[in-house]
C-alpha cells in the first residue's frame, strides 16, 4: 500500500454529488461499505491477475451510507495492488469456480508488492487531483 499525500484528505462532501460526479473517471463504491464508512475506488492498471487500485476511503458525517444526502469526509487515500487468484477453487461450489472466473475468490495476495512506486504515487496523485478535486470545490 501507498498512501498518497493530496489535498482531498480531510475534504467534506455529500455523498450522492461526489459519486455521481467520479463515476465517469471510473470510481465505483468499493465492496466493503458499511453505514459510517466507505471506499471509492478506481483501477488505475490491468495486467492478468494483478489490478493497481486508487482507493478513497471516507467517513460518513452526517447521515447513513446508504443515503446520497448523507455527509462523508475522506481520509488518507492510498494505492493497493491485489493479486488475483486465476486459478481453481477446491470446493467446487458453482461451474463459475470451476472454469477458474469466480468474481468472489479472495485474492492471492490484497497488498502486493507495487514495482516503480515513484510512478503509481504520481499516478494516483494525478488522478485526485484531475478528476476528484474539481468537484470538491
Amino acid at each position: 500500500m501507498l498512501q498518497l499525500e493530496s489535498n482531498l484528505e480531510g475534504k467534506y462532501t455529500e455523498f450522492g454529488k461526489i459519486q455521481n460526479a467520479i463515476k465517469d473517471a471510473g470510481f465505483t463504491l468499493g465492496g466493503y461499505w458499511d453505514y459510517d464508512r466507505g471506499i471509492f475506488d478506481a483501477i488505475l492498471s490491468k495486467d492478468q491477475g494483478e489490478t493497481i487500485y486508487l482507493r478513497l476511503p471516507f467517513i460518513v458525517t452526517q447521515g447513513m451510507l446508504d443515503s446520497p444526502n448523507a455527509y462523508i469526509r475522506f481520509e488518507t487515500p492510498y494505492v493497493i495492488k491485489h493479486i488475483a487468484n486465476l486459478g481453481l477453487e477446491h470446493d467446487g461450489s458453482s461451474m463459475m469456480d470451476a472454469t477458474g472466473f469466480s468474481q468472489f475468490q479472495e485474492p492471492i495476495d490484497k497488498d502486493g508488492s507495487i514495482d516503480d512506486k515513484n510512478k503509481w504515487i504520481s499516478v494516483g496523485e494525478q488522478v485526485i487531483e484531475e478528476k476528484v478535486l474539481p468537484y470538491l470545490n
